[in-house]
C-alpha cells in the first residue's frame, strides 16, 4: 500500500487516479492553527533552537496575529517558519547575554518578523463603485479575489484582462448580455450601455485564473459600475450564472468560506443549491457568518450593493439564514 499527498488532482493521470482512494483534507481554522502551534510547533521550535519554555513565551494573541498578518495558507507550514524566526531572534539575545524571560506579545512581532505581509484590502478596494469581492478555490485552500470594472466612451466593446481562462471570459460575456437584456429592470440607462466601452480586470494579472465560480462576482461588479452603487465591503460571493438569470451551484464552499472568514468578511452570498454544503463548515466559523442564498441574479443587487434596498434585503436574508443555521446546528 502506498500513501501519497498532493495539492491538486488535475495533474494525476486518470488511469492512476481511478485506482486511488482519495481523502480530501480541508484547511485548518484559526482556532485549530492556534492549538497546533501551542501543542506542537512552538515546543518543537523552542527545543530545536536550544531554548526552554522558562526562557521564552509566545502569547496566543501573537500567534493569531502571525496567522492573520504574516501567513496566508490552508496548513501550518509557514506558521512554523515564522515561529522558528522568532526563536532564532530570541536565541541570539540569549547568546548576547540576555537573562530575563522573553515573552513575545503582538507588539513584539515587528521586531522579530518585520512589517506585516498581508493586509485586508476589502474595505479599501470596494470603496468605489465597480469593484466586487469574490471567493475562489486554490490548490492550497480558498482565497478571495477582486473583480474590477470601469467604463469609458466607446461602442459597447468589452475588454477582459488579468490572465483569465475561457470559462471566466464566458462568464463575463454572459453577465454583460444579461445586464443589457434587463437594463430597465436594473435601472441602468440605455445611453450608458450604448455609448460605453467596458473593461473588466482581475488583479494579480501574472497569476492565471479560471473556473466556474466568478460569474456572480463579475455580474455584481458590472451592475455596481453601471448604477454607481458601491458593493458592500463586508460581503463576498461565489456562484456561476446563466443567460436566463439563474445562479448555479459551485464547489469548494468550505474552503471559500474559511478564506472569507480569515479576511474578516462575515456575509457570504452562495447559490441556493449550495445551502447543504454549509454543514461541512466548522461550527465555530458558521456562528460568525451570515449566509445569503440566491437562486436568481436579480436577487444579488439588493444584497450586495449599498444604497436603496440593501439594508432591507440584507436583514431579510440574514434572518432567513439565521434560521437555516440554527436548524443545521440542531442536526
Amino acid at each position: 500500500m502506498f500513501i501519497a499527498t498532493a495539492n491538486i488532482l488535475d495533474t494525476i493521470p486518470p488511469a492512476l487516479l481511478d485506482r486511488m482512494e482519495v481523502l480530501g483534507l480541508p484547511g485548518y481554522t484559526e482556532e485549530e492553527k492556534v492549538g497546533i502551534a501551542r501543542r506542537y510547533l512552538i515546543p518543537r521550535q523552542i527545543k530545536e533552537h536550544g531554548l526552554s519554555e522558562e526562557r521564552i513565551g509566545i502569547e496566543d494573541g501573537a500567534v493569531r496575529i502571525i496567522i492573520r498578518s504574516y501567513t496566508r495558507e490552508a496548513g501550518v507550514r509557514n506558521l512554523e517558519r515564522e515561529i522558528a524566526t522568532i526563536c532564532r531572534g530570541v536565541a541570539r539575545k540569549v547568546a548576547e547575554g540576555a537573562l530575563e524571560v522573553i515573552n513575545i506579545t503582538p507588539e513584539d512581532l515587528h521586531e522579530y518578523l518585520g512589517a506585516v505581509k498581508f493586509i485586508s484590502e476589502v474595505a479599501e478596494r470596494t470603496a468605489e463603485a465597480g469593484v466586487a469581492t469574490g471567493l475562489a478555490w486554490t490548490p492550497t485552500g480558498g482565497d478571495i479575489l477582486f473583480v474590477e470594472a470601469t467604463r469609458m466612451p466607446g461602442k459597447r466593446n468589452l475588454t477582459l484582462t488579468g490572465s483569465l481562462g475561457e470559462v471566466m471570459k464566458e462568464s463575463a460575456l454572459a453577465a454583460l448580455s444579461f445586464i443589457r437584456s434587463r437594463a430597465e429592470e436594473l435601472k441602468i440607462s440605455e445611453d450608458i450601455l450604448g455609448k460605453s466601452d467596458i473593461h473588466v480586470h482581475v488583479p494579480a494579472g501574472a497569476i492565471p485564473k479560471d473556473g466556474p465560480s466568478a460569474g456572480v462576482t463579475i455580474f455584481t461588479a458590472l451592475v455596481s459600475l453601471l448604477t454607481g452603487r458601491p458593493v458592500r465591503s463586508d460581503v463576498a460571493m461565489t456562484g456561476e450564472i446563466t443567460l436566463r438569470g439563474l445562479v448555479l451551484p459551485v464547489g469548494g464552499i468550505k474552503e471559500k468560506v474559511m478564506a472569507a472568514h480569515r479576511a474578516g468578511i462575515r456575509h457570504i452570498v452562495l447559490p441556493g443549491r449550495n445551502e447543504k454544503d454549509i454543514e461541512d463548515i466548522p461550527e465555530a466559523i458558521r456562528k460568525d457568518m451570515t449566509f445569503h442564498f440566491v437562486d436568481r441574479m436579480s436577487e444579488l443587487v439588493d444584497i450586495t450593493l449599498r444604497g436603496d434596498g440593501a439594508a432591507r434585503a440584507g436583514a431579510e436574508n440574514g434572518n432567513k439564514t439565521s434560521k437555516n443555521r440554527k436548524n443545521l446546528q440542531k442536526q
